[in-house]
């Protein structure tokens, strides 16, 4: 089945609902910053393939069907914004909560308060508030460039079935999370200090 024969008529108010969405990011004012680093490097999109899509209902007890799926599931369009730095990341999703186009529905901080397989991003749920894709949920992921790269091999891996000593790869990679969130802030650490040098110059 494709994806427009899944999704029917609904499709094309998806892929509105997804360009919109990346037009709206496009349009973040970016402010040049002091290090010459810009706070999203680039931003990946996609509508939810009728697989994954029918396998999430059918996890939680649903039916299979398109309109199910946009009724009862969130994610059906999904963004995710890769930014430079861990401050970045809240400051986009604050400004992006302040939008008037949708209401967030859901903010979870799993950078704050990361899964227990080491996973940190900052997860947001939009509702459209008018047009055709009024009531449509869509779901923002933001999250440092850092633990981007950790969690496409994290899935990657998290599909592979039958790999030997699979309670000690996954102790890895939880230390590898660990690792990767250490640098983000130290990261930090070295762009703040950077931002008070360089203000310190100025007065």
């Amino acid at each position: 089945m494709t994806i427009e024969d899944y999704y029917g008529d609904k499709y094309v108010i998806l892929k509105q609902i997804e360009k919109n969405l990346l037009e709206l990011i496009e349009n973040y004012p970016r402010q040049e910053e002091l290090e010459g680093v810009q706070p999203i490097i680039y931003c990946k999109s996609r509508i939810k393939s009728p697989d994954s899509m029918r396998t999430k209902l059918r996890k939680q007890g649903f039916s299979e069907d398109s309109q199910t799926a946009l009724e009862q599931m969130h994610d059906a369009v999904g963004i995710r914004i890769i930014c430079s730095f861990v401050d970045d990341v809240y400051e986009v999703a604050e400004w992006l909560c302040g939008r008037d186009e949708y209401e967030v529905t859901e903010k979870k901080d799993y950078i704050a308060w990361p899964k227990p397989n080491g996973y940190r991003s900052l997860h947001l749920i939009l509702r459209m508030k008018e047009g055709e894709g009024k009531g449509i949920q869509a779901e923002i992921q933001i999250r440092t460039i850092a633990i981007d790269f950790w969690a496409a091999l994290e899935h990657q891996m998290k599909y592979k079935h039958q790999v030997e000593h699979e309670k000690m790869m996954w102790e890895e990679l939880k230390c590898c999370a660990d690792e990767i969130a250490s640098v983000d802030m130290s990261m930090q650490t070295i762009r703040d200090f950077i931002r008070g040098e360089k203000a310190a110059v100025k007065k």
